[in-house]
């Protein structure tokens, strides 16, 4: 990647077009919707609601299915575009035939999207350390590319999953999917949501998103990708010195545009200089030197 910021998916993540402007934007690489191995319609409206503190959606995994999305990922390969594919299924062997595939349309890696918190056949996955070993050991052995492992918070222990994750094969941990949530209407006495619960996204989970970051760095050898809250340089500085090696955006394109990505890397270059820093690396879970919390 030509820097460590990238979008996350589900997110303008649909078509090589939307991904590619993302790219021109100033995004290091863009990870694409999650795909599967059939197209799926996804939830009936209203799926998504604007918190204030964050975005709920429960979106339900809308996709044109593999055999029509390899097109999209061939054309953004032609463009020069670092791409990672997002993945789903419902059982190993799902995932592993849309990873292969989607890896031999020219993705850079795959990301396993085991937790999606308004889809309870994936969700589950996330949430179970041994099922994450062997869809992850499955997909490992199917593709030559990188292999993440997108995790749940939604579990007592994300550092034990993570830590199964690792021990199956994955390449890096991406943390963390949406917080299951939900929202009711008051005038109509009813759940907002068709799906009635959703994800919630946005600045209300940073701090869950931070938390989830430094126990899985602790955890494991292999990088950790930050992604939850991240709307501003400092939010991704925090991410960095929590221990991640890269991060993702997703609700901040929403909330103020795709200037963020270069709002982001400007800002991390400046605060690189002024601590007297020439990579990343530098700053990569720094603040565990100065931790006092009990292991």
């Amino acid at each position: 990647m030509r820097n460590p910021v990238m979008l996350s998916a589900g997110v303008l993540g649909i078509s090589h077009r939307t991904l590619r402007r993302v790219y021109e934007a100033g995004a290091g690489a863009v990870v694409t919707k999650s795909i599967g191995a059939e197209p799926r319609k996804g939830f009936k409206n209203p799926t998504l609601v604007d918190l204030g503190v964050g975005v709920l959606n429960a979106m339900g995994l809308p996709n044109p299915g593999v055999k029509e999305f390899v097109k999209e990922v061939e054309a953004l390969k032609r463009d020069g575009v670092c791409v990672i594919a997002s993945v789903y299924g419902f059982r190993a062997e799902e995932y592993a035939q849309v990873a292969g595939e989607l890896c031999d349309a020219g993705a850079d890696a795959v990301e396993l999207n085991y937790s999606c918190p308004h889809v309870s056949q994936v969700g589950l996955i996330g949430q179970n350390p041994q099922l994450v070993a062997e869809v992850t050991e499955t997909v490992k052995h199917s593709v030559s590319k990188p292999v993440y492992v997108k995790l749940t918070p939604n579990v007592t222990d994300i550092a034990s999953v993570a830590k199964a994750a690792e021990e199956a094969g994955a390449d890096a941990i991406t943390a963390i999917n949406t917080v299951r949530a939900m929202a009711i209407d008051i005038e109509f006495q009813r759940p907002v949501l068709s799906a009635v619960y959703g994800g919630l996204s946005g600045p209300a989970i940073k701090p869950i998103a931070l938390r989830a970051v430094y126990e899985i760095y602790e955890a494991v050898e292999i990088p950790v990708i930050g992604v939850g809250g991240i709307t501003s340089w400092r939010d991704a500085v925090e991410f960095f010195l929590a221990g991640a090696s890269a991060i993702q955006v997703g609700t901040a394109v929403y909330l103020k545009g795709l200037s963020i990505f270069r709002q982001i890397t400007q800002g991390l270059k400046r605060y690189l200089e002024r601590k007297g820093c020439s990579t990343i690396e530098e700053i990569v879970g720094k603040a565990h030197k100065h931790s006092s919390s009990p292991k």
